[in-house]
């Protein structure tokens, strides 16, 4: 994966709604912004129970976006992201409805998932209580096969059935996913839901260890196929280092609210223990297409004694603190109160929860590109969205909060603001500069205080130095800056004190 800012996108939410307007808007707008693109699910169809994430035929285009051609075309300039949804599909799917229609004479029978199928000897209350979910309840669900009413596993929502990813139908429908993916040249693939597509009885069926031999299993075909593989899952923070030594990449989940938490409180010490023991094979994001992650900083949800990187009350002020900045925003469109039920998540934009604070919110966009890993910024970031609460009031969705729909001329007009310049400024920074393709170090200063990462290439000659002190902006008025930039290029020495008034350039 080069060592680029990449963005995270809807297909039809920058422009006119198409792959053709997004990859436009992504040449002209953000030309050496953004080197590569996660487009989100564009399958048919894309706009399903969970926003592309229930796909009825996961190899096919929506037709309303456009077509694989526009895809592979897009590849010429971009390097391309895409999700393989592992542990699920739509339950109007062909093969679920063939299932439906004929019971257990139907070919695509084995390929579904039901309570006795992992429990083919009953299953005890404790086994039922063991089981992990995102969400309230069991992951059971009602549906009738020729007539039988059977319990599907059904991890997320009613709608989304799980594939049993042990059975040949199950792995022959996942390497058609692969194939395609390949032969319209996609680089990358998001491994989509992939912690909860292994179960066993007597496990939690979360990542246990047939989850990592599945993700093996998974990584040896994209080999085969020239995919890098992505892997997404949001969890306990020792289990996401024991995932990055296993497979290509994996989410840094942990910093966005870890960078919250030390906004808020001026608390740098739990960042600067992650930035020792995190994995550097990460793909870093503060915002996605989901909610802000809070779980992946608090202790064990299986093993409370397991402590989090910050304690659990810590975690509750955060979320506390979240919704007070958005005015209440996030709390209405989180939980219960939003037909959103995900245990784990705020939603909200990662803007709207450091307060609209310009300041605030580059000096967290700086953070995350000087760690190690490959940034990536979420489309509503790139344009420091704020929470669009008219389209939660219209789909009653939480997470559409962070989904707004922009308009060419709405990027245009969000291009204006300074906050987005200074922002497009320092990815171009990130990206030009070749100390980042050298030696990382960080350390803390002023009693705890700051930390300062370095990133130094001795084959160029080049470094840069960026100091965060979240604690200056602490009880001040929203212009106070609390991180600083210093760099050496082909060009000499600079430095900047305010990324929103001097946004770095590299020589």
């Amino acid at each position: 994966m080069k060592n680029k800012v990449q963005l995270i996108t809807y297909a039809d939410r920058l422009g006119d709604g198409t792959l053709k307007s997004m990859t436009e808007i992504l040449r002209t707008r953000f030309d050496g912004v953004y080197d590569g693109v996660h487009i989100l699910p564009f399958f048919t169809p894309f706009d399903g129970a969970d926003a592309g994430f229930d796909p009825i035929d996961h190899t096919k285009v929506d037709p309303r976006l456009g077509s694989w051609d526009d895809v592979a075309e897009l590849s010429s300039t971009h390097d391309i992201m895409v999700d393989a949804i592992v542990n699920h599909m739509s339950w109007e799917s062909r093969q679920f409805q063939d299932v439906l229609a004929k019971g257990e004479e139907s070919e695509y029978y084995p390929m579904f998932l039901t309570m006795s199928s992992v429990f083919p000897n009953g299953a005890t209350e404790e086994d039922l209580a063991g089981i992990y979910r995102p969400r309230p309840g069991l992951p059971f669900t009602h549906y009738k096969f020729a007539g039988k009413t059977r319990l599907v596993w059904v991890s997320f929502t009613p709608q989304q059935v799980d594939i049993d990813t042990d059975s040949d139908k199950g792995w022959e429908y996942l390497m058609s996913i692969f194939d395609q993916m390949a032969a319209s040249h996609v680089s990358y693939i998001r491994l989509d839901a992939v912690g909860y597509g292994a179960k066993e009885a007597g496990t939690s069926c979360f990542m246990t260890p047939k989850t990592f031999k599945l993700i093996s299993r998974l990584r040896e075909e994209g080999v085969k196929r020239g995919l890098e593989i992505l892997i997404e899952v949001h969890s306990y923070y020792k289990k996401q280092v024991e995932i990055a030594s296993k497979v290509d990449r994996v989410y840094d989940f942990a910093l966005p609210p870890l960078l919250l938490h030390s906004v808020f409180s001026g608390n740098i010490k739990p960042l600067a223990e992650w930035t020792e023991i995190r994995p550097n094979n990460a793909v870093t994001v503060l915002d996605t297409h989901d909610g802000i992650g809070v779980i992946d900083i608090g202790s064990d949800q299986l093993d409370r004694s397991l402590k989090g990187l910050i304690p659990d009350e810590d975690v509750d002020n955060l979320v506390k603190t979240i919704h007070a900045n958005t005015n209440g925003e996030s709390q209405a469109a989180t939980g219960a109160a939003a037909s959103n039920l995900d245990l784990y998540q705020v939603n909200s934009t990662y803007y709207s929860a450091l307060g609209r604070n310009d300041q605030h919110y580059l000096a967290a966009r700086a953070v995350q590109f000087f760690l190690p890993g490959v940034p990536q910024v979420y489309y509503v970031g790139a344009l420091a969205g704020s929470n669009d609460m008219e389209l939660l009031r219209r789909t009653n969705n939480g997470r559409d909060i962070n989904r707004h729909y922009y308009s060419t001329a709405e990027v245009d007009e969000n291009l204006a603001r300074p906050v987005v310049k200074a922002l497009n400024a320092l990815s171009k920074f990130r990206n030009e500069l070749d100390a980042f393709d050298g030696d990382f170090s960080y350390e803390v200063a002023d009693g705890g205080a700051a930390i300062t990462f370095r990133w130094e290439n001795g084959a160029t000659g080049t470094s840069a130095a960026l100091t965060f002190e979240p604690s200056r902006g602490l009880g001040v008025d929203n212009a106070t800056p609390i991180a600083s930039l210093a760099w050496h290029d082909a060009a000499g020495d600079h430095e900047t004190h305010d990324l929103l008034a001097e946004p770095p350039v590299a020589a």
